[in-house]
């Protein structure tokens, strides 16, 4: 199979790296309109070829979508556009983005639909850019594949193939469903680690110090504030009401805290810690 990878980050350049490596793709294409990306992304090995989107869709059998999901909204349209006018039944085209409902919408009557799944593989890493792209970042994670029965069958099942080959398991549910449960399990975490490296930020003028200070606790909460925020301003924009919804229930607890704190109700702390620690039921 020929893929095409639109996007060579750390998400598209590892989906490139264990494809090659595990000999699913006999060639992989890839399109960066960033050239300093590009040129890494070839040098590196990550692709076969740099091309032009329009080289790209005309030449791939699979069309794999990982840029940030404000330009994704842009290009899947005319992606599928491009697939229509070449009577191309058989192209498939996926995206890696992390929210969903808004991308379903703008497709949702393309005549050419069927031939998009939209997928989530639930793993990354703080890094960006192709020197960011490892083998083995998806073993043993979760993909969601969202509104499946919009899809043809054959469309599906070729997709599946492809996350099995990236030692990935499949959930299937609803774009909106996958929204809500992408607010709680991962953007709220973001929001929460980027307001406190700017609330350490502003009380820790010297720098120094941070680093001095810093355990493993500190480093572990606040790694995802390196997150680039090309690719989480529009994810927060476009899932804000379910992120607000989230951030207004994180805010409730803080203020629970905040308050047994300044009580000195140290029987209420230890009970918002314990309520807190049922959740090594679910992470362990």
């Amino acid at each position: 199979m020929k893929v095409g990878i639109i996007g060579l980050g750390l998400i598209g350049g590892s989906i490139a790296v264990d494809l090659r490596r595990r000999g699913h793709a006999h060639e992989i294409l890839g399109v960066e309109t960033d050239q300093v990306n590009a040129a890494a992304a070839l040098k590196i090995g990550l692709v076969d070829k740099v091309t032009d989107l329009d080289e790209c869709l005309s030449e791939s059998d699979m069309v794999v979508l990982a840029v940030p999901v404000g330009a994704a909204v842009r290009l899947l349209p005319r992606i599928l556009d491009s697939f229509d006018a070449a009577g191309s039944a058989e192209k498939i085209v996926i995206d890696v983005c992390s929210t969903k409902e808004h991308l379903a919408r703008c497709v949702r009557y393309h005549p050419c639909r069927r031939q998009y799944v939209a997928t989530h593989p639930m793993a990354g890493t703080e890094y960006s850019g192709p020197w960011a792209a490892m083998s083995g970042l998806f073993d043993g994670h979760a993909c969601i594949i969202c509104d499946a029965e919009e899809s043809a069958p054959n469309a599906v099942r070729r997709v599946e193939e492809l996350y099995d080959v990236l030692n990935m398991r499949m959930i299937y549910m609803s774009s909106s469903s996958h929204d809500v449960h992408a607010a709680y399990v991962s953007h709220i975490s973001h929001v929460s680690s980027f307001a406190l490296a700017l609330t350490v930020l502003d009380k820790e003028k010297d720098e120094k110090h941070i680093f001095d200070l810093a355990s493993g606790g500190f480093s572990s909460t606040v790694r995802l504030a390196k997150s680039s925020s090309e690719m989480w301003t529009p994810i927060l924009s476009q899932n804000r009401e379910n992120v607000l919804h989230v951030m207004d229930t994180y805010i409730e607890k803080m203020n629970a805290f905040r308050q047994a704190i300044a009580d000195g109700d140290e029987d209420a702390v230890r009970g918002l810690i314990e309520e807190a620690n049922r959740i090594r039921r679910i992470i362990r």
